[in-house]
């Protein structure tokens, strides 16, 4: 069986209130989401980094107003 989904997602607000390194964001549907985990020290780090709570404790994503054509 095959089947086709044709979506048309317009977002006026996105509030994410928390994104963790194993979270999955997804807008419209998906076949199938394959876990996949990389942990690289590219700048050769010593200590843990900040966490995101002490910098910014409420990240909110403006969005522009959706273009319809």
């Amino acid at each position: 069986m095959q089947l086709f989904v044709n979506q048309k997602i317009i977002i006026y607000e996105l509030r994410v209130q928390g994104i963790t390194n194993s979270s999955v964001l997804q807008i419209g549907s998906s076949g199938m989401i394959k876990p996949m985990s990389n942990l690289y020290n590219t700048g050769g780090f010593l200590e843990s980094g900040v966490q995101l709570s002490e910098l910014a404790p409420n990240v909110e994503v403006k969005l522009p107003p959706p273009v319809i054509e």
